[in-house]
Protein backbone atom coordinates (compact mmCIF):
# COMPACT_ATOMS: atom_id res chain seq x y z
CA UNK A 1 0.00 0.00 0.00
CA UNK A 2 2.93 2.40 0.76
CA UNK A 3 5.96 0.74 -1.31
CA UNK A 4 8.50 3.06 -2.44
CA UNK A 5 6.89 5.96 -0.11
CA UNK A 6 8.86 7.66 2.90
CA UNK A 7 7.48 9.15 5.55
CA UNK A 8 8.95 10.77 9.22
CA UNK A 9 7.38 10.06 12.48
CA UNK A 10 7.34 12.53 15.77
CA UNK A 11 6.79 11.06 18.90
CA UNK A 12 7.85 7.81 19.26
CA UNK A 13 8.88 7.10 23.07
CA UNK A 14 8.41 3.34 23.76
CA UNK A 15 7.24 0.06 22.46
CA UNK A 16 3.91 1.46 24.06
CA UNK A 17 3.69 4.71 21.92
CA UNK A 18 0.72 5.03 19.87
CA UNK A 19 3.28 6.48 17.62
CA UNK A 20 5.07 3.50 17.39
CA UNK A 21 2.13 1.25 16.73
CA UNK A 22 1.65 3.38 13.80
CA UNK A 23 5.14 2.78 12.65
CA UNK A 24 4.75 -0.94 11.98
CA UNK A 25 1.46 -0.54 10.59
CA UNK A 26 3.15 2.01 8.14
CA UNK A 27 6.53 -0.24 7.77
CA UNK A 28 4.14 -3.28 6.80
CA UNK A 29 2.73 -1.28 4.52
CA UNK A 30 6.14 -0.86 3.01
CA UNK A 31 7.04 2.64 3.70
CA UNK A 32 10.27 4.06 4.83
CA UNK A 33 10.39 5.83 7.67
CA UNK A 34 12.45 8.49 9.61
CA UNK A 35 12.78 8.77 13.36
CA UNK A 36 13.16 11.81 15.51
CA UNK A 37 13.73 11.78 19.46
CA UNK A 38 14.02 14.89 21.89
CA UNK A 39 17.13 14.14 24.07
CA UNK A 40 18.91 11.61 24.61
CA UNK A 41 16.55 9.55 27.44
CA UNK A 42 14.77 8.75 24.20
CA UNK A 43 17.70 8.47 21.94
CA UNK A 44 18.35 4.28 23.47
CA UNK A 45 14.70 3.67 23.16
CA UNK A 46 13.93 5.04 19.94
CA UNK A 47 17.39 3.39 18.47
CA UNK A 48 16.71 0.40 20.29
CA UNK A 49 13.37 -0.27 18.51
CA UNK A 50 14.14 1.01 15.11
CA UNK A 51 17.73 -1.21 15.01
CA UNK A 52 15.76 -4.27 15.75
CA UNK A 53 12.81 -3.90 13.83
CA UNK A 54 13.90 -1.07 11.05
CA UNK A 55 17.53 -1.38 10.28
CA UNK A 56 17.00 0.77 7.24
CA UNK A 57 15.13 3.51 9.42
CA UNK A 58 16.65 6.65 9.74
CA UNK A 59 16.70 8.04 13.62
CA UNK A 60 17.49 11.92 14.40
CA UNK A 61 17.57 14.46 16.97
CA UNK A 62 14.87 16.95 16.94
CA UNK A 63 14.03 18.94 19.82
CA UNK A 64 10.87 21.18 18.70
CA UNK A 65 11.36 24.00 20.74
CA UNK A 66 14.57 24.43 18.80
CA UNK A 67 14.22 25.86 15.30
CA UNK A 68 17.75 24.82 14.10
CA UNK A 69 16.80 21.24 14.85
CA UNK A 70 14.06 21.46 13.20
CA UNK A 71 15.82 22.84 10.10
CA UNK A 72 18.41 20.16 10.51
CA UNK A 73 16.66 17.61 10.49
CA UNK A 74 14.49 18.23 7.50
CA UNK A 75 17.44 18.68 5.70
CA UNK A 76 18.42 15.63 6.50
CA UNK A 77 15.54 13.79 5.24
CA UNK A 78 15.86 15.63 2.09
CA UNK A 79 19.30 14.85 1.42
CA UNK A 80 18.34 10.77 2.27
CA UNK A 81 15.06 10.37 1.02
CA UNK A 82 14.63 13.14 -1.99
CA UNK A 83 10.86 13.48 -1.36
CA UNK A 84 8.62 12.93 1.52
CA UNK A 85 4.81 11.45 1.60
CA UNK A 86 3.75 11.65 4.76
CA UNK A 87 4.53 12.85 8.61
CA UNK A 88 3.24 11.83 11.75
CA UNK A 89 3.19 14.34 14.22
CA UNK A 90 1.97 12.32 17.92
CA UNK A 91 3.89 15.20 20.19
CA UNK A 92 2.71 16.23 23.31
CA UNK A 93 3.27 17.57 26.74
CA UNK A 94 2.59 20.27 29.09
CA UNK A 95 4.01 20.25 32.81
CA UNK A 96 2.58 17.41 35.44
CA UNK A 97 1.32 20.07 38.04
CA UNK A 98 -0.73 21.27 35.22
CA UNK A 99 -2.49 18.41 34.86
CA UNK A 100 -3.56 18.66 38.81
CA UNK A 101 -6.29 20.59 40.25
CA UNK A 102 -8.38 23.11 38.66
CA UNK A 103 -7.65 24.40 35.28
CA UNK A 104 -7.95 27.66 37.23
CA UNK A 105 -4.46 27.59 38.39
CA UNK A 106 -2.48 27.08 35.20
CA UNK A 107 0.44 29.46 34.78
CA UNK A 108 1.36 31.36 31.93
CA UNK A 109 4.54 29.43 31.68
CA UNK A 110 2.58 26.06 31.58
CA UNK A 111 0.29 27.20 29.04
CA UNK A 112 3.04 28.55 26.93
CA UNK A 113 5.01 25.32 26.74
CA UNK A 114 1.61 23.25 26.46
CA UNK A 115 0.69 25.14 23.28
CA UNK A 116 4.32 25.27 21.97
CA UNK A 117 4.65 21.74 22.16
CA UNK A 118 1.35 19.93 21.81
CA UNK A 119 0.13 22.32 19.20
CA UNK A 120 1.96 24.79 17.70
CA UNK A 121 4.82 22.51 16.50
CA UNK A 122 2.27 20.82 13.92
CA UNK A 123 1.96 23.56 12.12
CA UNK A 124 6.00 24.53 12.42
CA UNK A 125 6.50 20.79 11.16
CA UNK A 126 3.69 21.06 8.08
CA UNK A 127 5.74 24.11 6.92
CA UNK A 128 8.73 22.81 6.82
CA UNK A 129 7.49 18.85 5.26
CA UNK A 130 5.53 20.91 2.92
CA UNK A 131 8.70 21.95 0.30
CA UNK A 132 9.40 18.15 0.77
CA UNK A 133 5.95 16.72 -0.35
CA UNK A 134 6.70 17.61 -3.99
CA UNK A 135 3.99 14.57 -5.12
CA UNK A 136 1.83 15.70 -2.71
CA UNK A 137 1.14 14.36 0.63
CA UNK A 138 -0.40 13.66 3.97
CA UNK A 139 0.26 15.02 7.50
CA UNK A 140 -1.34 13.29 10.53
CA UNK A 141 -1.81 14.36 14.24
CA UNK A 142 -3.14 12.82 17.51
CA UNK A 143 -5.77 14.30 19.66
CA UNK A 144 -7.86 13.33 22.35
CA UNK A 145 -11.74 13.94 23.05
CA UNK A 146 -10.30 16.25 25.88
CA UNK A 147 -10.27 19.25 22.85
CA UNK A 148 -14.41 18.59 22.83
CA UNK A 149 -15.22 17.92 26.51
CA UNK A 150 -14.01 18.43 29.87
CA UNK A 151 -12.37 15.72 31.21
CA UNK A 152 -11.19 16.15 34.89
CA UNK A 153 -7.47 16.05 35.48
CA UNK A 154 -6.58 16.88 31.39
CA UNK A 155 -6.81 20.56 32.02
CA UNK A 156 -4.38 22.41 29.64
CA UNK A 157 -4.00 19.41 28.12
CA UNK A 158 -7.65 19.94 26.41
CA UNK A 159 -6.98 23.63 25.31
CA UNK A 160 -3.86 22.62 23.74
CA UNK A 161 -5.95 19.82 21.92
CA UNK A 162 -8.66 21.87 20.90
CA UNK A 163 -6.01 24.45 19.31
CA UNK A 164 -4.38 21.24 17.61
CA UNK A 165 -7.23 20.64 16.17
CA UNK A 166 -8.44 23.93 14.13
CA UNK A 167 -4.94 24.43 13.16
CA UNK A 168 -5.70 20.90 11.32
CA UNK A 169 -8.72 22.81 9.52
CA UNK A 170 -6.37 25.82 8.89
CA UNK A 171 -3.57 23.78 7.31
CA UNK A 172 -5.66 21.55 5.79
CA UNK A 173 -6.95 24.90 4.03
CA UNK A 174 -3.93 26.34 3.39
CA UNK A 175 -2.21 23.27 1.69
CA UNK A 176 -4.90 21.93 -0.01
CA UNK A 177 -3.61 23.79 -3.27
CA UNK A 178 -0.17 21.28 -3.16
CA UNK A 179 -2.37 18.61 -2.49
CA UNK A 180 -0.94 17.64 0.68
CA UNK A 181 -3.73 16.63 3.15
CA UNK A 182 -4.03 17.54 7.09
CA UNK A 183 -6.00 15.29 9.20
CA UNK A 184 -6.20 14.76 13.12
CA UNK A 185 -6.84 11.15 15.26
CA UNK A 186 -8.84 11.34 18.38
CA UNK A 187 -7.87 8.42 20.16
CA UNK A 188 -9.56 7.16 22.97
CA UNK A 189 -7.23 6.33 26.69
CA UNK A 190 -4.39 4.31 25.96
CA UNK A 191 -2.35 3.16 28.19
CA UNK A 192 1.08 4.83 26.87
CA UNK A 193 3.89 6.84 28.65
CA UNK A 194 2.34 10.56 27.91
CA UNK A 195 -0.98 9.57 29.29
CA UNK A 196 0.53 8.19 32.80
CA UNK A 197 0.69 12.12 33.24
CA UNK A 198 -3.39 12.45 33.18
CA UNK A 199 -4.31 11.92 36.69
CA UNK A 200 -7.25 9.52 37.42
CA UNK A 201 -6.35 7.18 33.56
CA UNK A 202 -7.51 4.06 35.10
CA UNK A 203 -11.07 5.39 35.80
CA UNK A 204 -11.04 7.49 32.36
CA UNK A 205 -10.81 3.87 30.45
CA UNK A 206 -12.69 1.78 33.01
CA UNK A 207 -15.66 4.44 31.97
CA UNK A 208 -15.05 4.07 28.35
CA UNK A 209 -15.27 0.63 27.85
CA UNK A 210 -18.31 0.51 30.09
CA UNK A 211 -20.03 3.60 28.07
CA UNK A 212 -18.90 3.14 24.45
CA UNK A 213 -20.76 1.12 22.27
CA UNK A 214 -18.48 -1.71 21.70
CA UNK A 215 -17.86 -1.80 25.47
CA UNK A 216 -13.98 -2.22 25.43
CA UNK A 217 -11.13 0.06 25.38
CA UNK A 218 -9.35 1.04 21.60
CA UNK A 219 -5.89 -0.61 20.86
CA UNK A 220 -2.98 1.40 19.72
CA UNK A 221 -2.70 -0.58 16.69
CA UNK A 222 -6.95 0.01 15.37
CA UNK A 223 -5.56 3.81 15.87
CA UNK A 224 -2.47 2.83 13.93
CA UNK A 225 -4.38 1.59 10.72
CA UNK A 226 -6.43 4.93 10.87
CA UNK A 227 -3.16 6.50 10.17
CA UNK A 228 -2.15 3.85 7.89
CA UNK A 229 -5.34 4.53 5.93
CA UNK A 230 -5.04 8.38 6.36
CA UNK A 231 -1.41 7.90 4.69
CA UNK A 232 -2.51 5.98 2.11
CA UNK A 233 -4.71 7.26 -1.24
CA UNK A 234 -7.38 5.39 -0.07
CA UNK A 235 -7.77 8.39 2.19
CA UNK A 236 -7.10 10.80 -1.13
CA UNK A 237 -10.21 12.87 -0.89
CA UNK A 238 -10.15 13.75 2.93
CA UNK A 239 -8.68 16.49 4.98
CA UNK A 240 -9.28 18.89 7.70
CA UNK A 241 -11.07 16.15 9.59
CA UNK A 242 -11.04 14.92 12.82
CA UNK A 243 -11.74 11.36 13.25
CA UNK A 244 -12.38 9.42 16.29
CA UNK A 245 -10.62 5.68 17.15
CA UNK A 246 -12.56 5.77 20.48
CA UNK A 247 -14.86 2.47 20.13
CA UNK A 248 -18.22 4.75 19.51
CA UNK A 249 -17.34 6.69 23.56
CA UNK A 250 -17.53 10.42 21.57
CA UNK A 251 -21.08 9.63 19.97
CA UNK A 252 -22.67 8.68 23.83
CA UNK A 253 -24.53 10.89 25.91
CA UNK A 254 -26.23 10.13 28.81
Amino acid sequence: MLKEKNGIIFGVANKRSIAWATAMSLHDAGARLAFTYQGDRLKENVEGLTSEAMPDSLVLPCDVTKQDEVDETFKRVGTEFGRLDFLIHSIAFAPREALEGDYLKTDRDAFVTALEISAYSLTQLARAAAPLMTAGGSIVTMTFHGAEKVYQGYNVMGVAKAALESSVRYLAADLGRRNIRVNAISAGPIQTLSARGVSGLSGMMKHHAERCPLHRNVEAREVADTALFLCSSLSSGITGETIHVDCGYNIMGI
